[in-house]
């Protein structure tokens, strides 16, 4: 199994739109299977799972959507939060919280406290994210510290560790949105609905990751679609830019 599997998940519009459907009940059909899926990683010992819910550019869809989606999430955290905590897993935000409506930002915050010393499994949620915003704001704090002399810029060239034992972590990684995880690279990123790029998810930490496309939209994407993606995950030779395995 994967330590860590990121999905983006897409085509909940596309889903709705060839059903008759509103668009908004795209969107509220495609948490439903979100929410499945990270029960199954959960059974399944998948430490970390990393869902991109809401992109920097998400912004520029209409204001109902915008405002239907804001309040979805925020209706997740209340139905899921303890089970969440049940299942001793850690909620981490990823991207910007300034720009989230206030009682969204407040639900965010209390989930991140209540969960912050849980161990067992971790959830990124990826809301206002972008990788490259991500990595603006993570060169934005290494100036504000080597400008108060905390750090130089030969530190964020230090190793502090491998991912999988093989590929460095950078001291660098420490100002990214997954900083202080267990397991900050993906090993695994999904794709749902077809679309074969990453739109600038998890820039940095993906970059030996497996990707992996799949044809149907997140509403689609339930447990048996998951398992096919880790099936084609445990086949895969990971080399990490070294020899093959002899």
């Amino acid at each position: 199994m994967p330590n860590h599997v990121a999905i983006i998940p897409d085509g909940n519009r596309r889903w709705a739109r060839s059903r008759g459907l509103p668009i908004l009940e795209g969107h509220r059909r495609g948490f439903e299977a979100v929410n499945a899926v990270i029960r199954v990683a959960r059974d399944l010992g998948i430490h970390t799972m990393t869902f991109w819910a809401f992109s920097t550019e998400n912004w520029n869809r209409s204001k109902e959507e915008v405002s239907y989606l804001m309040k979805l999430y925020a209706q997740y955290l209340d139905d899921h939060l303890q089970e969440a905590l049940d299942n001793d897993t850690r909620i981490i935000h990823l991207g910007r919280k300034s720009r989230l409506p206030k009682v969204l930002r407040k639900k965010i915050e209390e989930a991140e406290t209540r969960s912050a010393t849980n161990k067992t499994h971790v959830l990124n949620i990826g809301l206002d994210y972008g990788g490259q915003d991500e990595i603006l704001r993570a060169v934005q704090k290494i100036a504000e510290d080597i400008g108060q002399n905390k750090i130089t810029a030969k530190d964020l060239y230090k190793e502090v560790g491998k991912y999988n034992g093989k590929y460095p972590y950078y001291f660098f990684k420490n100002y990214l949105d997954t900083g202080d995880q267990a397991y900050p690279y993906p090993d695994l990123v999904i794709r749902t609905s077809g679309e074969q790029r990453l739109s600038g998810f998890l820039s940095w930490q993906s970059a030996y990751s497996e990707f992996y496309f799949a044809d149907v939209h997140m509403p689609d994407f339930k447990e048996e679609e998951f398992k096919k993606a880790l099936v084609d995950f445990t086949s895969r030779e990971r080399r990490f830019g070294g020899d093959e395995k002899k």
